[in-house]
Order: structure tokens, then C-alpha cells, then sequence
């Protein structure tokens, strides 16, 4: 049988849907919907759940920026930069810093941090934050004391106030006798000049060593570099410092 012109065609989408070639025709009558008996009331109470859900999820989110905040809070000095220290402390992360890229950082950090920024219920605590962020900033841009910090980190010891940190290392006592006598004896600033390009060296030598005994975890060997790093960052400040006829105190 044949479908003439104007006879109704299968309306649904799928071709096993139709009946078979030689049927007469294809269903037209709309099928009755499928009836799960609820009723309209039910139909109209059913987005009350869902609302109730999206409700407890918005709860639960807040409660997790909470709790993300929460963790977000730096537990050293490190974690307030992680973009120049992404790698945390050594071992870990390098000793050595990109003092600029630090600086750049903290001046950013501090600028957003600025009490004068904030609600005044709010200034107090930036302050105290602000104070954090100096506090990082300048023990990690100074070798010797970023030194000192991560030793503390590392043995939880406060290397900076141990004052029986020592090198038993006669020549270097002797080295450091004699750069104190040198010191007061100079007539002006000019005849501290080799004396402040060798002592930049060493300094310069004494932080290499440091960076590679943190990456070896050498805490033993980088405690005996501290006491050195000490020496050498004493001559710098006495040189700085130069008056004739000062007297020179070089504390380990």
C-alpha cells in the first residue's frame, strides 16, 4: 500500500519509531503521557528540596573559604612570598634569593596590606599583618639572618641567640684579630678599601657555601658557616661605620 499525497507522515524522530513499509499508515494519534501519580500539589512542592540544597551548599562553600583562609595564612616567613620563593625553605626550595624580585613583592604585599586600607575594625589587624610582612622581608633579604632563621626552622633552636656558637678554627680567630687591629689603625676611609673588597668576597664565598649545605641538609656543617658569616658581617659593619680612632668590637 502506498502513501499518497497528503496522507499524514510518521512524526517521530526515530526511523524504528514507524511501522513497517507495507502498513497502512503511520500513528498520528499523540500517545497519552506516561502518568507517575503525583499529584499537582506534589508537582508543585517538588522544588522545595532544591532549594533547601542549594542552600546547604552555599553553607558548605562558606564554610570552606573559612577553612581555605584559614590555611591560606602564612606559617613562616617564606610563605609570604610565593612568587619569588614559590619552593618554600631549603631543602626545598634554594638559599640563595633574588633580593629584587623579593623586594618587589614585599613593596606590593605592604601596599595592599596598609591599615589605612581597611575599615577601622580591620586596622589592627593589617597592622599586625603589615608588621609580619616587614619582619619577613627583612630577615630574608639579609643573608646572614635568613641563615639564622632557617636553622631555627630546621632544629628549632634560636642559632641567633646562642651565644656559644663558636668556630674552633685557631687561624680564623687570628684572621679576625688582626682585621680589627687593621680597622683602628687605618688613618682614613681610603685605607679600608682592599680591606672591604676582601671581605666581600668572603662574604659572597660564605653564603655559596650555606645555599649548598641547606641542599645537602648539612645543618651541622651551615651552623659552623653561620659563626663565620657572623665574623665576615661584623667587618662590613665596622668598615662602614669607620672613625678614626674608633675602637673596633668584632662579636662572633
Amino acid at each position: 500500500h502506498r502513501t499518497m499525497p497528503g496522507s499524514p507522515i510518521c512524526a517521530e524522530p526515530h526511523p524504528r519509531s514507524c511501522r513497517p513499509r507495507n502498513a497502512s499508515v503511520c500513528p498520528t494519534r499523540p500517545q497519552r503521557p506516561f502518568s507517575t501519580g503525583t499529584t499537582a500539589s506534589q508537582q508543585q512542592s517538588a522544588p522545595e528540596p532544591k532549594v533547601k540544597a542549594y542552600a546547604n551548599t552555599d553553607a558548605d562553600t562558606d564554610t570552606n573559604k573559612k577553612t581555605d583562609n584559614k590555611a591560606k595564612v602564612p606559617q613562616n616567613h617564606y610563605e609570604f612570598f610565593p612568587t619569588t620563593l614559590p619552593s618554600g625553605p631549603p631543602p626545598a626550595g634554594p638559599f640563595d634569593i633574588d633580593v629584587r624580585a623579593l623586594r618587589r613583592e614585599f613593596l606590593s604585599l605592604q601596599a595592599g596590606a596598609h591599615p589605612d586600607l581597611h575599615p577601622a575594625h580591620m586596622k589592627a589587624r593589617a597592622q599586625a599583618t603589615s608588621a609580619r610582612i616587614n619582619e619577613a622581608y627583612k630577615t630574608l633579604s639579609h643573608p646572614l639572618l635568613r641563615a639564622q632563621y632557617v636553622l631555627s626552622l630546621r632544629t628549632g633552636e634560636d642559632v641567633a641567640a646562642d651565644e656559644t656558637a663558636k668556630v674552633e678554627d685557631p687561624e680564623l680567630l687570628m684572621l679576625v684579630l688582626e682585621t680589627r687591629e687593621y680597622i683602628e689603625e687605618a688613618e682614613s676611609e681610603g685605607d679600608l678599601e682592599g680591606l672591604r673588597a676582601e671581605n666581600e668576597e668572603r662574604i659572597e664565598d660564605s653564603v655559596k657555601r650555606l645555599g649548598e649545605m641547606f641542599a645537602a641538609d648539612d645543618l651541622a656543617g651551615a651552623r659552623e658557616e653561620v659563626v663565620r658569616l657572623r665574623y665576615w658581617m661584623n667587618i662590613r659593619e665596622s668598615v662602614d661605620n669607620w672613625e678614626k680612632g674608633k675602637p673596633v668590637v668584632l662579636e662572633h
